[in-house]
């Protein structure tokens, strides 16, 4: 059988991938060395957060937004420090990407029938200068159906086409070499793995029972980061971030292990901004876990308290939601790789939400009725659950006893009652008059500006010693392993390029393999709801290109 493309992944990037591919009559080979129960990869655990510019929803919001603001923040964001070297291409993608957002994103999409929630979240606020890191207006579009919503259409036309037989997708094809002839990839090599029956995100055996040998004129590599791969994530570690974590929870399964980068390299592709990446903070373990370490993240309104393992509150701006990366770096140079969220049952009601498909049901399945239930008082289930069940919580009708069983469940005993109990005394007093110096109040109120965090996300500003508010909580934060923001080297057609910056022959690379485009088009940090339209955005910049390339040859 002849085919025009290979696609390694079967993610997200590498639907999109071969879905334009297969949409100009070309013919594409779809491997990944996971069971068809991974189909779609992590985008499927998703929350399905989307960058959009100016869109419908923002001015319903009453938000003003525009393309030179998104590029202001962007590059506040980013940092480019490499601009003739490694940042080179990455700015360049940025660029376009942030065009994409600002244009022919969203009616892409809604061409497809992907539909948005109605309240844009506000995610990396930022709290310094106006050039600096952080979204200046909300910007995060939750896909309704969330991850799986985001991957429904990709999957669809990916499907239709292996009905009509121009895609054929193989799962269980683990690649462990690009095959070249004289600087040129001419296809894939790799192991067959035994059938398995692991469930989407469970390990899956590496059993091998063949071997295969593909060729096609070209090869898009789309396996995904090194999220689940913590040695390499601390081989990588940069020291601007504090001495590397010496555990943390994983936020994707162990098959994302960076594997296909290294094979990639090997076949003459360059890696770039290795020491860039994206963790959380807010990391708890999950009590009911898929994979090894599996951590879920609290995505935080402003107003919970953040204290350090000791119990010293952390200074500004390192509020809940501002900052993802100047956190981690504040938190690794405490010489403790957790910290703590003091709150209040009337805070947790309004403002944790958890990341992820499976932990947002109502948004996931689309329910009118179950998505209001969040207005009403209590804890939303998934939410209630961790605190029933989770190991991380602490539910305490008194400062002292919270402070004794934040004690007990680390068995460190740092955290000192007095010193805590004048910090928060100290906090709860700046709510006495409508104005504060205290810079987490200010924002506090400032959030409740706008109309979508007043609704439904942030909490009527409160002490957290108002019994009336209680009880009062107390939750262990973990790092969580998630995004690779450096990888492949590409240029804007997604074709990656040499050591001597020029095209590998017949290689392209998407989605966070290439730092989701370019080699690092965040450049040190993101601004959210760009993960998953990196994917997307480059995806369909790597189909595209590979059509426009056009050719044929045969798989073995």
């Amino acid at each position: 059988m002849e085919f025009d493309a290979i696609v390694v992944g079967a993610g997200l990037a590498g639907l999109v991938a071969a879905a334009e591919i297969a949409d100009a009559g070309k013919k594409v080979l779809l491997l990944d060395q996971e069971p068809e129960a991974s189909f779609g990869g992590q985008a499927w655990w998703s929350f399905g957060g989307l960058f959009l510019i100016d869109s419908p929803e923002q001015r319903r919001m009453g938000i003003n937004d525009s393309k030179e603001l998104a590029w202001q923040d962007w590059l506040g964001a980013a940092g480019f420090d490499k601009e003739q070297d490694e940042d080179y291409w990455g700015k360049k993608w940025a660029e376009a990407y942030v065009d994409f957002a600002a244009n022919e994103k969203r009616t892409w999409l809604a061409g497809m029938g992907v539909r948005f929630f109605p309240v844009v979240g506000w995610a990396e606020r930022g709290g310094y200068l106006a050039e600096g890191h952080g979204n200046s207006v909300p910007r995060f579009h939750i896909v309704w159906g969330t991850g799986p919503g985001i991957v429904a259409p990709f999957e669809r036309r990916v499907r239709e086409h292996m009905k009509n037989g121009l895609v054929d997708y193989r799962p269980r094809h683990q690649v462990d070499e690009l095959l070249t002839e004289n600087g040129v990839v001419t296809g894939v090599s790799g192991s067959l793995l035994e059938p398995s029956n692991a469930e989407r995100g469970e390990a899956s055996s590496r059993q091998v029972v063949a071997n295969f040998r593909c060729e096609a004129r070209a090869v898009v590599v789309t396996s995904g980061g090194i999220g689940g791969n913590h040695e390499l994530i601390k081989q990588n570690w940069p020291s601007r971030l504090g001495k590397a974590p010496e555990t943390m929870l994983s936020g994707v399964p162990a098959h994302v292990d960076g594997r296909m980068l290294a094979i990639t390299e090997k076949a003459g592709g360059r890696i770039v901004n290795r020491d860039r990446m994206w963790h959380y903070t807010e990391g708890i373990k999950n009590w009911s876990p898929v994979w090894s370490k599996h951590g879920i993240r609290i995505l935080p309104g402003p107003s919970s308290m953040w204290f350090d393992a000791t119990g010293q509150r952390f200074p500004a701006p390192n509020f809940p939601g501002f900052d993802t990366l100047g956190t981690l770096e504040t938190i690794q140079k405490t010489g403790y790789s957790y910290s703590w969220f003091i709150l209040t049952q009337k805070i947790i009601e309004k403002e944790f939400a958890l990341s992820g498909s499976e932990q947002n049901p109502d948004l996931t399945g689309k329910s009118i009725p179950q998505v209001l239930s969040r207005i009403r008082p209590g804890a939303t289930a998934p939410v209630q659950a961790f605190m029933d069940k989770g190991e991380d919580f602490i539910v305490a009708d008194t400062l002292e006893e919270l402070v004794t069983g934040m004690n007990k469940l680390t068995g460190e005993n740092l955290v000192d009652f007095l010193k805590i109990k004048q910090q928060i005394e100290a906090r709860d007093r700046q709510l006495d008059n409508p104005f504060s110096k205290d810079l987490q109040i200010t924002a506090m109120r400032g959030a409740r500006n706008y109309r979508g965090d007043r609704l439904i996300r942030v909490a009527v500003p409160h002490k957290l010693l108002d019994q009336k508010k209680g009880p009062l909580i107390a939750v262990r934060l973990n790092i969580v392993s998630r995004k690779t923001l450096g990888g492949l080297q590409t240029d804007l057609s997604a074709r990656v390029l040499d050591n001597n910056g020029q095209p590998v022959p017949g290689l392209y690379a998407a989605g966070e393999a290439a730092g989701f485009g370019g080699g690092g088009v965040h450049g040190y940090r993101s601004l959210e709801g760009t993960f998953l339209g990196g994917c997307l955005f480059s995806g369909r910049t790597a189909g595209r290109a590979v059509v426009n390339e056009g050719g044929s040859v045969s798989v073995i």
